[in-house]
Formats: C-alpha cells, sequence, structure tokens
C-alpha cells in the first residue's frame, strides 16, 4: 500500500495533530485565560470585602460611643455605674461637660465593649492618653505614634487610611468630644487590616490550589469525552481507507442527531452515489466496449479479406464506410450524453410551439413515407426552450415508433399547452412495450426483448430523449400496452430558466 502523508508523519507529530489534542488544547488555553483574568479581580474583589467590612464595623463602634454620650448608660451598664461610683468616680447625668465626665464615659464604654480581633478603641481626655481596649496597642497605634499623636489633637472628626505594607493597612476614625467649642478630648476606634488580608490571601491561594486540581481532573475527563465524541470520525477514516474501487459497500453506522451522525449520513448518501455512478460508469464501458467491438471486427475482418477484385473492393469500402458512420453516430450519441450535463448543453429561446410542432411533423414525415403520419394536436403560445434540442428528442421517438412499427401504421404527434407546462407526445400503435421494461429502456444502451424486429439504433435513443428532457428540468412519462402501442410524453416548463438553475445545481452535486 502506498504511503500516506500520515504514515510518513513521526507519531508525536500525529499526537499534536490529532483533533481531540487541538480540542483539548484549546480548551485549556481558554480555561487559563479565563482564570488568569478572573483571579486578580477575585483577589482584588476579596480584598475589597474585607476593607468593607472593617468600615462598617469602625461605623458601627463609633455609633455606639455617640449613643452612649447622648442617651447615658442602659441598664447593661449598671454593674459597671457602681463600682465607678463605689470608687469615688464622678458619673455624668447627660453630654459630658468636662474633661472628668467624658473620661468617665470613655471608661464606661470601654468596659462593656469587647472589640474584634485587631479592632482597637482608643480614648484621648485633654490631649492626653485615658486608656484603650485592648490595653495592649501595636505600635503604629502606641500613644506615642505620628498618627496617634495627630489624631489625638484634632478638633474636627476624621477617617483615614494608613498604608503599613503591600497587603496590609491601618483604617481609623475619630470622633472629638467638643463643649461649647472647647475640645474635651478624642475618641478614636482603629483596625489594622494586615491579619484578615493575610487570611483573605490564604484562602484566595486554596482555592487557586483548587481550580488547578480541578482543571487537571477536567482536562482528563475531557480528553476521555472528545475521544468518545470523535470516535465516529475514527470510523470514517477507517472506512475511508477500506473503500477501494472494488468495493464500495462500506458504510458508517448513523446513530442520533447530532453533527456527527448527520456527517455520517451525508458520507453514507456519498457513497450510495459513488457506488451507482461506478456501477454506470462500469456498465456504460462494457456496453460501449461491445457495441464498438463489433463494427472494428466487421472492418477488420472485411479489410483482411478484401482482394484485388474491383467489385469486391467497393462493396467492401461500402462496407466498411457504413460500420464508420454507425460508428460516427455512436460516438456522436456518447458525446451528446456526455454534454448533457454541462451548463452549457442548452441553448434557450423562445419559440412559438405550434411553428415548432408543424417543423417536427414535416422532419417526421421524412423518415418514413409508408407510415401514416398525423397531429393530433398543436399548442398555442410561446415557449422558453432549446429549439435543435427538443426537436432531436421528438426525431429520436418517432425513429424509435418507425423502428417498431410495419407499413400503414399511424404514428401522432402532438403537443398541448397546460398552465406552467408544456406537452410534446409521440404515439403509435405498434406492438408496446413490457411493462417490466418501462423503465429499463431509456438506460444507455437498452433494447426492448420482446419485439420481433432488430432495432439499426446504438440503443442510446431514449437515453438521449431523456437526458435533454431532464436538461429542460422536465420528465418523459410513458403508456404502453403490449398489442395497442405506446405513447411518449415530453413533459416541459414553458418557461425553464429558473428550473434550469435548479437542474444544473442538481446536476454539479451528482458529479
Amino acid at each position: 500500500m502506498k504511503p500516506t502523508v500520515n504514515n510518513l508523519l513521526p507519531k508525536w507529530m500525529y499526537f499534536w495533530g490529532e483533533a481531540r489534542t487541538r480540542i483539548v488544547i484549546w480548551y485549556v488555553v481558554i480555561i487559563v485565560m479565563a482564570i488568569a483574568g478572573a483571579m486578580p479581580i477575585m483577589r482584588q474583589q476579596m480584598l475589597a470585602q474585607v476593607d468593607a467590612r472593617v468600615r462598617a464595623d469602625l461605623n458601627e463602634e463609633m455609633q455606639e460611643f455617640t449613643d452612649l454620650l447622648s442617651d447615658g448608660p442602659g441598664l447593661e451598664d449598671m454593674d459597671i455605674v457602681k463600682g465607678m461610683q463605689e470608687d469615688g468616680k464622678v458619673i455624668p447625668n447627660g453630654y459630658p461637660t468636662t474633661t472628668q465626665e467624658l473620661a468617665s464615659w470613655i471608661e464606661i464604654h470601654l468596659k462593656r465593649r469587647i472589640p474584634e480581633d485587631d479592632t482597637f478603641l482608643i480614648g484621648f481626655v485633654n490631649g492626653e492618653f485615658e486608656r484603650s481596649s485592648p490595653r495592649a496597642l501595636p505600635p503604629e497605634l502606641s500613644s506615642k505614634s505620628p498618627l496617634i499623636q495627630r489624631l489625638a489633637n484634632l478638633d474636627r472628626p476624621e477617617r483615614g487610611e494608613q498604608k503599613l505594607t503591600e497587603s496590609g493597612a491601618i483604617l481609623y476614625k475619630s470622633e472629638p468630644v467638643k463643649h461649647n467649642g472647647k475640645v474635651l478630648g478624642v475618641y478614636i476606634v482603629a483596625h489594622t487590616t494586615v491579619g484578615e488580608q493575610e487570611e483573605a490571601l490564604g484562602i484566595f491561594g486554596v482555592i487557586v490550589q483548587i481550580k488547578i486540581i480541578s482543571l487537571a481532573l477536567a482536562l482528563v475527563l475531557i480528553w476521555l469525552a472528545a475521544g468518545r465524541v470523535l470516535a465516529p470520525l475514527r470510523g470514517l477514516s477507517a472506512t475511508a481507507h477500506a473503500i477501494s474501487e472494488s468495493d464500495l459497500s462500506q458504510r458508517l453506522p448513523a446513530k442520533g442527531n447530532g453533527e456527527i451522525a448527520k456527517l455520517s449520513v451525508t458520507f453514507n448518501e456519498m457513497m450510495d452515489r459513488l457506488e451507482l455512478a461506478f456501477q454506470t460508469q462500469r456498465n456504460f464501458i462494457n456496453d460501449a466496449g461491445h457495441e464498438l467491438r463489433t463494427p472494428i471486427t466487421i472492418i477488420q475482418g472485411h479489410l483482411e479479406l478484401m482482394g484485388d477484385d474491383p467489385q469486391e473492393r467497393e462493396e467492401t469500402i461500402d462496407l466498411v464506410m457504413d460500420e464508420l458512420a454507425r460508428m460516427t453516430r455512436l460516438v456522436d450519441d456518447l458525446v451528446l450524453l456526455a454534454k448533457s450535463e454541462r451548463v452549457d448543453f442548452l441553448r434557450l429561446e423562445w419559440v412559438d410551439a405550434a411553428v415548432l410542432m408543424q417543423e417536427m411533423y414535416l422532419k417526421a414525415t421524412a423518415l418514413s413515407s409508408d407510415r401514416d403520419w398525423q397531429v393530433e394536436n398543436q399548442a398555442v403560445g410561446e415557449i422558453l426552450v432549446d429549439r435543435q434540442r427538443i426537436t432531436e428528442a421528438i426525431m429520436n421517438l418517432a425513429q424509435n415508433a418507425v423502428q417498431h412499427t410495419v407499413a400503414g401504421t399511424i404514428i401522432t404527434l402532438g403537443s398541448d399547452l397546460d398552465r406552467d407546462k408544456v406537452f410534446f407526445w409521440v404515439q403509435d400503435t405498434g406492438e408496446g412495450i413490457l411493462p417490466t421494461e418501462q423503465t429499463r429502456i431509456f438506460e444507455r444502451f437498452a433494447r426492448v426483448t420482446n419485439t420481433r424486429r432488430r432495432s439499426e439504433g446504438s440503443g442510446l435513443g431514449l437515453a438521449i430523449v431523456k437526458a435533454i428532457v431532464e436538461a429542460h428540468h422536465g420528465e418523459v412519462r410513458l403508456q404502453s400496452n403490449l398489442g395497442t402501442g405506446s405513447t411518449f410524453t415530453l413533459v416541459l416548463p414553458i418557461n425553464c430558466s429558473e428550473s434550469l438553475v435548479h437542474h444544473v445545481s442538481n446536476s454539479r452535486r451528482r458529479r
């Protein structure tokens, strides 16, 4: 077997050229690009959610302190208040007016609040550090740090952020407490986001690992799934390799309704057409060879036996010329059938149907003077056809009628128009055709087997008629009974220009 391109390639190149390999590679590229684009957004969203939650906590803590200043301690604070009174501390009745009252409110508030992790509550009175919760503060929030020193001396509220590292910052909010325009102190709520951001980034790392593992597992499953989906294509390739000119019977199983199933059906239909075409070609070659072999043998035999007698030589030459003429007609008929599939086979023109019918009648009468030629009906109107081709088809039918009738037999020609179709027919009262042969006789080199007369034609006449009519996108109808004769009817569209486009398209698909 001649090596194919795939057989000449190394195995690794064949692997990378496989369809499912390319599917998996494209899947990996698309998924990796999607994940690579989504990861920064996901990371940013996680950090943004941490930031939003911390800011909400800061606002809540500050609101708790301002509510205490406005509403005073609640029932849940009574134990704290009682303890402070026992220690001799002053408990204000309302909004603080002195630094001592503010210090008491800060003490009550910090004792009743347990801040979240990394949240720090800091109170300053008269610019001096009062207390904090929790007591241990990170260096960035100590009472001596520049940030806290600045916030302790503010006379208006402030919120902000101070970066510590690439993934960490201090979010803070400060609220000065004033009385009669004088700042008594400042309450500060601060939160360090380093721990929470590191926790979020740790979760993000776990998500990345899970996605990588999931992607690897998905690749294995996709490889297997792609193999199953593309299995019919491998079957198509194997079937195509198994097909040869001597064996065109291989077909693909068509299962389901998807694209692969449709491809299998299309492939099988193509193989049906190819098998029919090869069979037709084989039969055509056999028949043509048989038809040409006889005149060639006759010519060769007579030329080999031809003597020097002038009369004998003249008779031999006449016989040879007659056989050559028959071969020429056969070749011309074969060429005509071959041309019938071409786009330029027809030369369409508008023709008067009645005039055309009269011309064909006159030509038919010249075929045999001992037949009773009649015209049954004449269509009135113009039709778009190839005048010469239609005349040739009718003449073939008329010649066929002459060959299968005897002297004195009536042969009728006729035509008619009905809506968008024109009908031409040739009717004889000859011996008729068997029903089993009424389809076969339109094949090439086919002849009626029940006839008592040997046809002088090549067996291509009715095949030519069929080819001409189908080129006009029409059809040939046959009605025949043994002993009563036959009627061949050509059914053509009046305007076959649009039908011709359809016919040419079908012819190309057949080729």
